[in-house]
């Protein structure tokens, strides 16, 4: 007895010191990550662009970009591009899986097919580095080469201002990869939590001083500190709202021993698609944003008129900007619902393992009940998710909230915090019983 208790004390000690290395390791390679965001592409005078990018630090493009690389963006580092390539390419690859046969029969053949899949991606992530590295290194030198800020040569300065974005890109989706396989939660997921963080400290001490200053009077500031625990109880509430199908194996015989009727149930999240359509129609609004400002430097006066009223109306906080936005984020949740989750699937794994829904035929029937229930959780979860991403809009329209607070990071920032504290409840578990069966050699 009293070696089974030694041996379960060992057993927990080792769980430990494995979930202590994996922390450690998760620690360093987002220090890296932070520190390489301060590194600016060779050539550039680094504080003279950063006072330029602070002037038009109001742009939602250079916002939204800024939120998502830490503010690498706006320092002109080499991690400007962030993971977004990265992500970007993911979720064309998964939709592609779906519409394209090849890429879906490889889908299908398990562990070897899901590493042709990554290897895809891998490839798309360098393609979309290369397209946005180009762009960038073309918009930094036509908007402020004639400033003198560059120190460069042209040719020299694109070479080193492409390659330089594109290994940072390159090497961040090596660093995710290396969180996801020694250390804990997903890596990319990981660093763009510690991308979104990282501004979290100015905008504290802006509004603080702010408040300090007067411009902030006491009744605004608490409504403020109000309705941001209110949105993020809310926003945690949904995330972890589950709709539970109940679920009934009918008794069967094993060899002279028959086993009684159990039940479980069948968990289905009200947000099944997470925060990937916040992600991608966050993506896809900043498109237009970017072809009206460099179609209207082409024109002429006349015709900057019309370019100006669109430019005007489809910004953000403007009504057809958050329609457009809101429509969006519905269709993609409908659509990456459907992808990730098939009804049919499902009642055929129930319907073999000799399962079945209280009051529904296995099959067919299962299968349309299950996806009816699922559009009706799909539609609440849109809806929700619409209003999170329309926050920051209505914060600064209503109460004029002087920092960006709620849509994409917002959701970003709980469902990284929730998944990592499951993956730590998970790891200490599964160590604790590996160790437990070596340590009484069973």
């Amino acid at each position: 007895m009293k070696k089974v208790e030694i041996n379960f004390k060992r057993s927990i000690n080792r769980g430990i010191h494995d979930l202590k290395d994996r922390l450690v390791f998760v620690f360093l390679s987002l220090v890296i990550f932070r520190m390489g965001s301060f590194i600016p592409i060779p050539g550039i005078d680094i504080y003279s662009i950063t006072k330029i990018f602070n002037k038009k630090r109001e742009s939602a493009v250079i916002e939204i970009l800024n939120m998502f690389s830490g503010g690498a963006f706006g320092r002109t580092s080499i991690f400007a591009l962030g993971i977004m390539p990265y992500i970007s390419s993911s979720i064309i690859v998964q939709l592609l899986t779906v519409i394209h046969p090849k890429l879906s029969e490889i889908k299908k053949e398990g562990e070897v097919g899901r590493q042709t899949i990554n290897r895809y991606i891998r490839y798309g992530t360098l393609i979309l580095s290369f397209i946005q590295s180009v762009g960038i290194s073309f918009g930094i030198k036509n908007s402020i080469g004639s400033k003198g800020l560059i120190m460069v040569g042209d040719l020299h300065f694109y070479l080193t201002s492409i390659v330089s974005l594109m290994t940072g890109t390159i090497f961040l989706m090596w660093l995710g990869e290396k969180i996801n396989e020694r250390g804990i939660g997903n890596g990319v997921s990981m660093i763009i939590f510690v991308s979104i963080i990282s501004e979290l400290p100015s905008s504290i001490i802006n509004t603080i001083e702010q408040f300090r200053q007067g411009s902030i009077n006491t009744l605004m500031f608490s409504l403020i500190l109000l309705f941001i625990l209110c949105i993020t109880g809310f926003v945690t509430f949904m995330e972890r709202s589950q709709r539970k199908i109940l679920v009934n194996y009918s008794r069967h015989q094993y060899r002279r021993r028959i086993y009684s009727a159990q039940s479980t149930h069948l968990p289905l999240k009200i947000n099944m698609a997470s925060v990937i359509p916040a992600i991608f129609a966050s993506s896809i609004m900043l498109l237009p944003s970017a072809i009206l400002t460099w179609i209207k430097k082409q024109q002429s006066n006349q015709s900057r008129f019309f370019l100006n009223f669109v430019f005007e109306n489809f910004h953000p906080g403007k009504p057809i900007y958050m329609l457009c936005y809101s429509s969006i984020v519905i269709f993609f949740c409908f659509f990456y619902t459907s992808l990730l989750f098939n009804p049919s699937e499902t009642a055929d794994s129930l319907k073999k393992s000799g399962a079945f829904l209280p009051g529904i035929r296995p099959g067919k029937q299962t299968a349309r009940y299950i996806e009816k229930i699922m559009n009706k959780l799909t539609f609440i979860g849109s809806i929700y998710i619409s209003f999170i991403c329309l926050v920051p809009e209505l914060m600064r329209g209503l109460i004029k909230v002087p920092f960006y607070f709620g849509g994409t990071s917002l959701l970003i920032v709980v469902v990284v915090i929730i998944d990592f504290i499951s993956q730590i409840q998970t790891i200490l578990m599964t160590n604790r019983y590996q160790n437990i069966l070596k340590a009484s050699k069973f």
